[in-house]
């Protein structure tokens, strides 16, 4: 039994061998045939076409738009201050992180009892030295008139002084008399010296009077002032923030109690390089006019506000390069708080006849494939002109317009490669596979 087993294996090993050297012996036949054209028609071997997806290529003008990264600043804020020291003994509501408040509202207010005292002090000063004024002004009109009236008098005793003379001509006046005429004319004349230094005096106190009342005034002005200063409001429509006080307790003076920021007024502060810079200024280097998009991603959403490039640094920090430009938002910013780490775009001047393409069709030496009207790559070098994040902007020269080329490089793709759209639109005159024969005379 074991020899019947052993005798039926080796027979059928004997016979696979035969088969096998009949199937090489027939293929070997075959190829020779084939060789020597007496196999008769055969089919054509079929090459193979590897699927790409292809873009036409057209030529237009394009605005590019460079991505940079900003922080949202306030382009108006107000410190809430102390004008005086003492006991906080009113505070808003409004007066809290994130409150409202519109233009002239009292948000605070310190103690005013000491304020109100001094400002009724100098009140009265001011009316003790109004007093004053008035006083010396009525001296004034007293003294000018004693003044006048000494004149009259010394007019009358020079009068009697030249009778005198005229009856001693005569021969009917007395020396005794005229004497006594004119010792009364040179009292009269010094009665008039002693009225003139009156006046004058009034006229000097009325002076001061007027400095004090001046200084007075001052110093009242000064009290009402102190007295404002006890109360603290809102210089514009705005939100607050960094409230660093409570009611009922005491400060100092100048300290700050918080902060209002105007929500309509942000800008975006963005730092750039020499080469972003440069392609937003004009000839002259100054800064151009450009649209800005502002985009601040969170896990809800993005939101996007609109904004235009409104100036530029005028000094680099240490340490740094570059520069630094300054985005007003004009539009949208309502949600945005100052503090906000941002992405921006900035739109760049327009550029053309460019075409927008994927990166991925950028090769690794700056060319891009060419599908040729018989579906064949060609390699053809392109100037890229700006990226924008998985895209690229290339020039296109006239060898380029309508052209179509492979929107994702492979690995597989190169020169010479026959290739067919990934999209199912097979171009004029070209099929999706191609029969090649081997030379002219079936030969490989």
């Amino acid at each position: 039994m074991r020899f019947l087993s052993r005798s039926l294996l080796g027979l059928f090993l004997f016979f696979l061998t035969l088969a096998l050297l009949f199937l090489a012996g027939f293929q070997l036949w075959q190829a020779v045939a084939v060789r020597n054209g007496d196999a008769g028609p055969m089919r054509p071997p079929v090459e193979q076409a590897y699927a790409a997806r292809l873009l036409k290529v057209t030529p237009e003008t394009l605005t590019p738009r460079m991505a940079a990264f900003g922080q949202v600043l306030s382009r108006r804020e107000l410190q809430l201050r102390a004008g005086a020291s003492g006991r906080l003994v009113h505070l808003d509501p409004a007066l809290q992180e994130g409150g409202t408040v519109t233009a002239g509202q009292l948000l605070a207010r310190i103690d005013p009892s000491a304020a109100q005292a001094a400002l009724e002090s100098r009140q009265a000063e001011r009316d003790d030295a109004q007093g004053t004024l008035a006083d010396t002004r009525r001296r004034v009109t007293i003294a000018a008139e004693d003044l006048a009236a000494a004149e009259r008098q010394a007019e009358l005793r020079e009068a009697a002084v030249t009778r005198q003379d005229q009856l001693a001509e005569r021969g009917l006046g007395t020396s005794l008399d005229r004497e006594t005429a004119l010792l009364a004319a040179s009292t009269a004349q010094q009665a008039v010296i002693s009225g003139r230094a009156a006046l004058a005096d009034a006229e000097s106190a009325v002076t001061a009077a007027e400095n004090a009342l001046r200084r007075a005034e001052i110093a009242l002005t000064e009290a009402r002032r102190d007295l404002a200063d006890t109360e603290i409001r809102a210089g514009f429509d705005g939100r607050v923030t960094d409230v660093t006080v409570v009611e009922g307790g005491l400060v100092t003076l100048n300290e700050q109690l918080a902060t209002i920021i105007d929500p309509d007024a942000l800008e975006a502060r963005i730092p750039l390089s020499l080469d972003q810079f440069g392609r937003l200024g004009d000839p002259s280097g100054r800064l151009g006019d450009h649209a800005v998009t502002i985009m601040l991603d969170g896990s809800a959403g993005r939101m996007t506000a609109a904004a235009r490039l409104d100036r530029v640094a005028a000094s680099v920090a240490e340490g740094s390069a570059g520069r630094v430009v300054f985005a007003r938002i004009t539009d949208g910013g309502a949600a945005l708080r100052p503090g906000d780490f941002v992405r921006v775009q900035i739109a760049e001047p327009p550029i053309g006849p460019a075409a927008l393409v994927p990166a991925a069709a950028l090769g690794a030496d700056g060319t891009v494939l060419v599908a040729g009207a018989d579906d064949r790559l060609s390699a053809v070098a392109v100037e890229v002109l700006r990226r924008q994040g998985d895209d690229v902007v290339i020039s296109v020269p006239d060898t380029l317009v309508g052209a179509r080329i492979v929107a994702e490089r492979a690995p597989q793709l190169g020169t010479g490669i026959l290739v067919r759209d990934a999209s199912g639109t097979a171009p004029d005159g070209g099929g999706v596979d191609r029969r090649v024969q081997r030379g002219g005379s079936g030969r490989g």
